[in-house]
């Protein structure tokens, strides 16, 4: 009788051993085709390739003074494959002046995919950065009984002034969203993080290069691998030349110390920045070495926010300065002509509705209301452009027409700065208003946005760049803060001319007004200057004091320099906008400050805001 319980037994006993065998010969396709750790660990054994870092651009002003350059520094690297099992760990972690336990942590992070994701047990990660000259001087002695350690020399950056340290920015290791985005970059490689070392990171850090060296049974380099042929020698990165000049943007820190905001001078007629200053600021050396993290902690706990660039981050409104707009749109549009006046019995008033103003004679035309910076003349202006009876038919229309001539001098989008972080500010067109008013709105409604206030908001950069605009009668170059690249063009964003939507005659206008108001008007103070000044002072209203705004430029004809100067909480503009922008403008100017604009200077480096909780 046939036994079918054996029968079975033996299809199942067959079956298991067919199954191993497959196991078997999946894991060895496995390891010898698919797999390269063992290739990995034979290489590993008998090449060391070692990467050679390549020195980072240096960057330096437009009159070609340094500004930022490298030092060595040394980074500690380990083979984990190597050390393991053979490290008097005691010795190694005495010899780098660190904890058993701190050692162990370094470890377990290296070998954590999740935190290190380019991470392999035969390839150097790294251990430690930054080892000054004597630690490395005393690690390097000893080396030889730590297997599976190596130094790898490297540059880091240093700043020659403590001065431009939201411009120039600040370098640091890798994130692991660095590396998954650019597969130049390994773990304990460095990146640029803000400022221009963030946007000209590709020009700036050049190429690495490798040696490939051959290795013993034990491990010790014996020469480089076929006399070097293999071997790739690295590239420097490229210099750059900034529009900066240094002497102007460390006068601009002086004159902002204790104080809030920031100041802004631009060249006209090629767009560079002169200077751009944000207060509070910092000491960029303090994001230099191992003790970057510790300080960049400090920095962003602090209340007054040093680490935000408000001349490009600031959305403020703009104030008066803005009126300088609005007389080139209702100029260039036909709603006014250069002998339409308008009154002003101490402000706006119409159907229950007041702005109010300062005394000043009335009623005016558009250059003695720019001189005096007259809030009902711009009032009147808005109010019979945006009206149901106006030659565009409908509110929505006029509106729209006032937004773009808005946005074709800059304000409303970002410039283009090649800074990191640029805001846009705000200009309203007739879509925001019907949302916010639903659709039951017309000029009386928004007319505080004649005179820089209401919904409309601006960076110090864009009103710079404004005064710029004006200075070059119509037209504006990109702002940017890099003049040259060492062996590149600039990119075209940054050598393309923008025209506006203003007439050259509204212009023409606009200029005597702001020189009107440095010869008799809020900007007097900048009379004294043998040069030809033109300005336009800004009186922000603000839940508590108001903000200083200052707008200008200089010479009148040829102009060497536009400037923007917004103090958080500053008072009037002639309080602190005007006699700021005068010492920036005599200075780039002429090059140096006279003996009394010295003593100005010292006054206004001493004078202290006080923002409390009350002017916040």
């Amino acid at each position: 009788m046939k036994d079918y319980e054996l029968e079975k037994r033996k299809y199942v006993i067959g079956g298991i051993a067919t199954l191993i065998v497959v196991i078997y010969i999946i894991r060895l396709f496995s390891l010898q085709i698919t797999s390269d750790d063992y290739k990995k660990s034979a290489d590993s054994n008998a090449f060391l390739k070692k990467i050679d870092y390549p020195s980072r651009g240096i960057i330096t002003d437009r009159n070609g003074k340094l500004l930022v350059f490298n030092q060595p520094a040394y980074d500690i690297m380990v083979v984990v494959n190597e050390a393991k099992g053979r490290l008097d760990t005691l010795e190694f972690c005495q010899t780098l002046g660190i904890t058993r336990e701190d050692f162990d942590r370094r470890m377990e992070v290296i070998m954590d995919r999740s935190r290190n994701p380019g991470y392999s047990r035969f390839t150097q990660q790294l251990f430690m950065n930054q080892l000054s000259d004597q630690d490395f001087s005393v690690f390097q002695e000893k080396m030889y009984r730590f297997p599976g350690f190596y130094v790898q020399r490297r540059t880091i950056r240093q700043y020659q002034y403590n001065c431009a340290a939201h411009v120039l920015g600040d370098v640091a290791e890798v994130s692991p969203a660095d590396i998954e985005e650019d597969d130049y970059y390994q773990p304990g490689d460095y990146i640029g993080k803000l400022g221009v070392e963030r946007s000209y990171e590709r020009q700036l850090r050049g190429e690495k290069g490798v040696q490939i060296l051959l290795r013993d049974a034990h491990g010790r380099v014996q020469g480089h691998y076929q006399n070097g042929a293999f071997d790739r020698k690295p590239s420097p990165g490229k210099n750059l030349t900034l529009g900066i000049d240094y002497k102007l943007q460390m006068l601009g820190e002086r004159l902002m110390q204790n104080k809030i905001g920031s100041i802004v001078a631009i060249e006209p007629s090629t767009g560079e920045v002169l200077c751009m200053v944000s207060s509070p600021s910092y000491d960029p050396r303090l994001m230099v070495g191992r003790l970057r993290a510790k300080n960049h902690l400090e920095l962003s706990r602090n209340p007054f926010k040093p680490l935000l660039n408000r001349s490009i981050m600031g959305q403020y409104p703009p104030g008066s300065t803005f009126k300088t707009t609005q007389g080139l749109t209702f100029m260039s549009e036909g709603i006014i002509t250069p002998s339409t006046m308008y009154p002003c019995s101490h402000g706006f008033h119409y159907r229950g509705l007041k702005v109010g103003c300062h005394g000043h004679a009335a009623p005016l035309p558009l250059v003695p209301a720019i001189s005096t910076s007259c809030n009902g003349f711009f009032c009147w202006g808005l109010y019979y452009m945006i009206g149901a009876k106006s030659k565009y038919h409908t509110v929505q229309n006029a509106m729209n027409t006032w937004r773009d001539y808005m946005v074709s001098m800059g304000f409303g989008y970002r410039l283009g700065i090649d800074l990191p972080g640029e805001k846009r500010g705000l200009i309203p067109n007739a879509q925001f208003y019907d949302k916010a008013y639903k659709g039951s709105w017309n000029g009386l409604t928004i007319i505080s946005i004649a005179i820089g206030q209401g919904e409309v908001n601006a960076t110090p950069l864009q009103i710079a760049n404004l005064g710029a605009t004006i200075a070059n009668r119509g037209w504006y170059y990109v702002p940017h803060v890099v003049k040259k690249i060492e062996g590149e063009p600039l990119d075209t964003t940054y050598t393309h001319r923008h025209k506006t939507m203003a007439s050259r005659t509204a212009y023409d206008y606009i200029v005597q007004g702001m020189r009107s108001s440095v010869l008799g008007g809020t900007c007097h103070a900048l009379s004294k200057y043998d040069f030809m000044a033109c300005g336009k002072t800004g009186t922000a209203q603000n839940r508590g004091r108001d903000h200083s705004v200052f707008m200008g430029f200089a010479p009148m004809d040829k102009p060497k320099i536009a400037v923007a100067v917004y103090v958080e909480n500053g008072g009037w503009g002639a309080d602190y906008g005007v006699p700021i922008g005068g010492l920036i403008m005599e200075q780039y100017i002429n090059g140096k400050l006279s003996e009394a604009s010295e003593k100005k200077a010292e006054e206004f480096q001493h004078r202290v805001i006080n923002y409390g909780s009350d002017n916040r």
